[in-house]
């Protein structure tokens, strides 16, 4: 199915043109891409929840991958992507502000119902991405069985690096996720250590979404997640893809 045939009843090419709406739309975010002036125009961010067993483990909530599915949240790209590099202030109503390091997708093609092995046909590249986490209001909404979205979409909590082509680094599906705060280690892990692969994960997203070019997947954290505060800097890597920074005021 021709992905923009299913979106056509819902797009009007007349409200896309600034003087016809009533205020200035947010602007089109959009991503660095490595080596290139050329910007990937990024359209939703979808975040894998809990896709290191370690990780599951540490939050108290272990996945048994025979019988769960993956389960996923959204952040609001227009408002939470941020560029590596970032200097930004700790975040409202929040006292406990945590870091996780991730693997992260970028989407170039229109993907419905994709088989595992084609899933790679849809990938443009890969980033290092940091999914800031407000801790204290995550658990909070957890405990009485409500939505995450105080804890996981607000604003700047999409960390970027820049986007590196698939067709200039290859597929990647293992090598070292790692993070730092103020120069300690905090988060050692592999990417084949997922729960959930990067093929899987592809797939089993477009059996519920209409997966589109634009579309990032933050494919998960490993174990070692904790809070930063004011004055801390924070660095990640992720083998084959770069690194990441983020300083908080």
């Amino acid at each position: 199915m021709n992905i923009w045939v299913f979106f056509k009843p819902f797009l009007n090419e007349t409200d896309q043109m600034s003087d016809n709406l009533l205020f200035a739309p947010v602007p089109q975010a959009t991503a660095e891409i490595a080596g290139t002036d050329v910007r990937f125009p990024v359209n939703r961010i979808f975040c894998v929840g809990r896709n290191y067993m370690a990780h599951a483990q540490e939050m108290g909530a272990p996945v048994d991958k025979n019988t769960m599915e993956p389960f996923y949240f959204i952040k609001d790209a227009r408002t939470a992507l941020i560029p590596s590099g970032s200097s930004i202030d700790y975040p409202l109503k929040s006292n406990n502000y945590h870091y996780e390091m991730e693997f992260v997708i970028a989407i170039d093609k229109p993907g419905f119902m994709v088989a595992e092995e084609e899933a790679d046909d849809i990938i443009y590249g890969y980033a290092c991405g940091l999914d800031m986490t407000r801790r204290d209001l995550q658990l909070i909404a957890r405990e009485v069985g409500r939505p995450w979205d105080f804890g996981k979409n607000f604003e700047q909590s999409a960390v970027l690096s820049p986007i590196v082509p698939r067709s200039e680094v290859g597929t990647i599906a293992e090598g070292a996720i790692e993070l730092r705060v103020n120069g300690e280690t905090k988060q050692s892990s592999d990417l084949n250590m997922l729960i959930w692969n990067v093929r899987e994960i592809i797939a089993h997203l477009s059996h519920f979404y209409h997966l589109q070019p634009g579309d990032l997947i933050y494919t998960g954290t490993p174990e070692g997640v904790g809070p930063v505060v004011s004055g801390d800097k924070i660095e990640g890597s992720v083998a084959g893809v770069g690194s990441i920074e983020l300083t908080i005021r």
